[in-house]
């Protein structure tokens, strides 16, 4: 047999491996809502190729490929255990038991490893929180693919409602349509139906009402069976506590704003400041897409070597704000066409890190270019640290905080030598670190940081509804066992 052929049969063998692998992880995803993960990537719903493309990443990482036939007993002994709602990672359990040295089989590792999630320690599912929609704009999409995707065994987050003006002739037809199919971002990933009857959206299962308003004040949620839910203001127009409290309504416990907040409106960033937030706050934000993105790399830098100083430029995709062709703007420069021109702007990104990152002192400035491309922008971080260092401990440091740090969610990494903006596109993390692109000299670094401005910041809106809600799931293992 030729070297072609020994290749192929491997592939093949490790295509059956993880095509056996999707119905355990959909098993424990559906009846015990635990969420398998392969260094901080969910493999839940992936078809076999991306299971195994997921496996590839571990390259960039250890210097080695991480088979499935390394993950498949760990996720084999998972299927054995009592498991309560949970994020569990292979990837971290496969690395782990290849570095203990005490012999232990691989179903006597993994039942201490995940302890905290079996038995009596394990979390009970409840009834689920419910969440509306206020806007269905592009995050607003995003947002609700994500809970539809993360309805698991339906005792997390459960989309009820969604609210938006009324447009004209099948108005609930044209926004399913638009949830179905994105330009951007691709198919949505199940089934879509429309009940123009009954203002009804259902999506894998799920009925979402479509209610049309004009105003909070107009809506009673209870009217709809919705009870203790968590609204997401996708609209931005409301950003101070003031207007915000107008969705303090009947059936609604909490604001959560997709945009920046004014004032004493706490801005979260998940990951970073989200253990923060009071049990009785109602109303918060999740700060804006770039602060997401430059925050928590900021924030591991500090830690590790201090930060004097700081600018951020960020390169950023065009928005609805802009316009397509040159029209009438109430900014200065906005009005000029978006897809035909870089357009200087302005980032509130460098002054929110202060409400994120209390402790931080050092001033951090910043700028921002639009440039013509749809998603995907770039932060260009330039600081000055408290000590001097070297480019190769610098990415050897960031590489680990991006696979066993806290931040591990927020903070990815690639050294891809010929990465480029559509490559992150449906990312989940809050920015990815370009090796390659990354610049040390003493105590002045550069880092470049790629970011999903949509999706990515969706996932970071996830998480802190997650948070607030109550059903956001301990991972394990930890990273001693």
């Amino acid at each position: 047999m030729t070297v072609n052929e020994d290749s192929f049969t491997n592939w093949k063998n490790r295509e059956e491996i993880a095509e056996s692998m999707i119905p355990m992880i959909g098993k424990l995803h559906r009846e015990r809502d635990v969420t398998v993960l392969l260094h901080s990537r969910s493999l839940v719903n992936k078809s076999v190729v991306s299971i195994l493309k997921t496996h590839r990443f571990a390259r960039q990482i250890a210097g080695y490929e991480l088979s499935v036939t390394d993950t498949l007993p760990f996720l084999q002994a998972l299927t054995t255990l009592d498991l309560g709602p949970s994020q569990i990672d292979i990837g971290m359990l496969a690395a782990m038991y290849k570095a203990d040295d005490r012999a232990l089989s691989v179903e006597a590792f993994t039942a201490e490893a995940v302890a905290g999630a079996t038995g009596a320690n394990k979390i009970e599912g409840g009834e689920g929180r419910d969440v509306v929609l206020y806007g269905f704009g592009r995050i607003g999409r995003l947002v609700a693919r994500l809970l539809i995707e993360k309805a698991g065994s339906g005792n997390g987050l459960r989309l009820r409602a969604i609210v938006v003006r009324g447009g004209g002739d099948q108005d609930i037809v044209k926004r399913a349509s638009l949830l179905r199919r994105d330009s951007i971002h691709g198919q949505f990933q199940g089934t879509i139906t429309v009940d123009e009857a009954t203002s009804t959206i259902n999506a894998n299962g799920n009925e979402i009402k479509v209610i049309y308003a004009n105003d909070p004040s107009e809506i009673d949620y209870t009217a709809y069976g919705i009870k203790d839910a968590i609204l997401i203001d996708n609209t931005g127009k409301w950003r101070d506590r003031e207007g915000l409290s107008e969705h303090l309504r009947p059936g609604i416990d909490k604001v959560v704003l997709t945009a920046p907040g004014k004032g004493d409106v706490p801005n979260i960033v998940h990951g970073v400041n989200h253990d923060t937030i009071k049990p009785d706050e109602q109303i918060l934000s999740c700060a804006s897409c770039t602060t997401n993105a430059i925050v928590p790399p900021l924030k591991a830098m500090a830690d590790e070597y201090g930060v004097l100083r700081g600018h951020v430029e960020t390169v950023h995709s065009f928005t609805n704000d802009q316009n397509l062709l040159d029209n009438y703007h109430k900014a200065d420069r906005r009005g000029r066409s978006a897809p035909l021109n870089m357009v200087i702007t302005e980032t509130g990104a460098a002054s929110a890190v202060a409400k994120a990152l209390p402790d931080l002192k050092a001033p951090i400035t910043g700028s921002s270019i639009r440039v013509p491309v749809p998603d995907v922008s770039i932060a260009i971080l330039s600081l000055r640290l408290g000590r001097e260092t070297n480019r190769e401990e610098v990415l050897d440091y960031l590489r680990d905080v991006s696979l066993t740090s806290p931040l591990k969610r927020q903070i990815d990494f690639t050294t891809a030598p010929d990465a480029v903006s559509s490559d992150f596109i449906g990312s989940r993390h809050a920015s990815i670190v370009d090796a390659g692109a990354t610049k040390v000299d003493g105590d002045n670094a550069i880092l470049y940081l790629w970011y999903d401005n949509e999706f990515g910041y969706s996932c970071q809106v996830i998480r802190v509804v997650q948070h607030v809600s109550g059903v956001e799931y301990p991972t394990y293992p930890a990273t001693a066992v």
